[in-house]
C-alpha cells in the first residue's frame, strides 16, 4: 500500500477507535454530551472516558514508535521495546514503590509510582548504554546482550520483590500486565508532549534509520554519523517506553506486533513506517482497552491481558507469513 494512503487509512482508524472508545461501557454515554456539559451523565465521558482513551492512544503510539525505531536500528523485525531492558527497569522501579507503599505509607506514597517508574526506565537505559559501550562504539550486537541482561536482572529482582510481599502480589501483578483504570486528564497532559517529543525526534532520524538497513558500514558511506544516530535512536526510543510503561504498566505486544505489521503493510520506509506504525499502535491498545472495560462489565480487565491474548496469535501469524517463502523453496 502507498505511504500516503496507509497514512490516511490509519488516522481514519484511530479516530474512530478513539470516538467508539468514548461512547462505549459498562454505561453507553452518547458522544453528543460534549454538546451538553451541564449534563449530569457528561462527566463520565469528560472526566473519565475521553481521558482514558486519550491516554491508551498516547500510550500505544509510543510503544509503536519505539518498537517500529528499534526493529530499524537492531535491522531485526522480531526486536521490541523489552529487548533494551528499558520496560523491566520501569518495572522494577515502580514495583520498589509498591512495595515500600505497602510497609511504610506514610513514608514512601503511593502517587510517585510513575515517577519510580520512569526513573528505572532510564537507569536501565543507562546501565545498557554503559555496558555495551566499547572503545568510543556502542555495538548493536552489545546493545542487545545487554539489553537481556539488564532486563532479565531487573525482573528477577521483581518477582523476588513479589514473594517477599504477598499481601501487595496482586496489586504488582496488575500493574506489571498493565492497565489504564488510573487515567487522568493529567497524565495525558504529561504523556502527549513527552510521545510527540519522541516522535519528532525519530522522524528527524527517519533517513539514518533507512540507512541502518543496509547496515552500519553502508549507512557511514552514505554520510550517516552512525554512533550518534545511534544514540539519538536509542534514547528516543527508550525515553517513549520509560514514559509510557510509567502511566499505564507493562503492556506487552503493541511495540512488537504493530511495527511488525506496518512494515508488511507499507514497507521499509521509515518516513511512512514510524507514522503509521504509531498511528495504528493508539488504535490498537484503544480498542484493547474498549475490550478489556466492556468483556466482563461492570468488572474490569487489565489491558495488558487483552492485548497479549489478541497479540499471540496475530503474530504468530504475521511469523508463519514471513516464513512461508522459504518453506516453499
Amino acid at each position: 500500500m502507498r505511504g500516503p494512503l496507509a497514512l490516511g487509512i490509519a488516522a481514519g482508524v484511530l479516530v474512530a477507535t478513539l470516538l467508539t472508545g468514548a461512547a462505549v461501557g459498562a454505561v453507553p454515554v452518547p458522544l453528543g454530551l460534549l454538546l451538553r456539559p451541564q449534563d449530569p451523565a457528561a462527566a463520565i465521558l469528560i472526566q473519565v472516558r475521553l481521558p482514558r482513551v486519550l491516554l491508551g492512544a498516547v500510550t500505544g503510539m509510543s510503544l509503536a514508535l519505539a518498537g517500529a525505531a528499534f526493529q530499524g536500528l537492531f535491522r531485526n523485525p522480531m526486536a521490541d521495546p523489552s529487548v533494551v531492558g528499558v520496560s523491566a527497569g520501569a518495572s522494577l522501579g515502580a514495583t520498589l514503590v509498591l512495595t515500600l507503599a505497602g510497609k511504610s505509607p506514610g513514608l514512601v506514597p503511593l502517587a510517585s509510582v510513575p515517577a519510580a517508574a520512569f526513573l528505572g526506565g532510564l537507569l536501565a537505559v543507562w546501565t545498557v548504554w554503559r555496558l555495551a559501550a566499547a572503545g568510543g562504539r556502542v555495538p548493536i550486537l552489545g546493545l542487545l546482550l545487554a539489553g537481556v541482561a539488564v532486563g532479565s536482572l531487573a525482573m528477577a529482582i521483581v518477582s523476588l520483590l513479589i514473594l517477599s510481599d504477598p499481601d501487595r502480589a496482586g496489586e504488582i501483578v496488575f500493574w506489571l500486565v498493565g492497565s489504564l483504570s488510573a487515567a487522568s486528564w493529567k497524565k495525558v497532559a504529561v504523556a502527549a508532549p513527552w510521545s510527540a517529543a519522541g516522535l519528532f525526534v525519530l522522524l528527524a532520524h527517519r533517513r539514518q534509520l533507512n540507512a541502518f538497513l543496509l547496515g552500519e558500514e553502508t549507512a557511514h558511506l552514505l554520510g550517516v554519523e552512525v554512533e550518534a544516530a545511534k544514540r539519538w535512536i536509542f534514547l528516543a526510543g527508550s525515553g517513549l517506553v520509560a514514559a509510557a510503561v510509567a502511566f499505564t504498566g507493562n503492556i506487552a505486544f503493541v511495540g512488537l506486533v504493530v511495527p511488525h505489521a506496518t512494515r508488511l503493510l507499507v514497507g521499509p520506509d521509515h518516513r511512512y513506517l514510524l507514522p503509521v506504525a504509531s498511528l495504528l499502535g493508539g488504535a490498537a491498545l484503544v480498542a484493547a482497552d474498549t475490550l478489556a472495560r466492556t468483556l466482563a462489565a461492570p468488572a474490569e480487565l487489565p489491558v495488558g491481558v487483552i492485548m497479549s491474548l489478541a497479540g499471540t496469535p496475530v503474530f504468530l501469524y504475521l511469523v508463519r507469513r514471513r516464513l512461508q517463502p522459504a518453506t516453499s523453496l
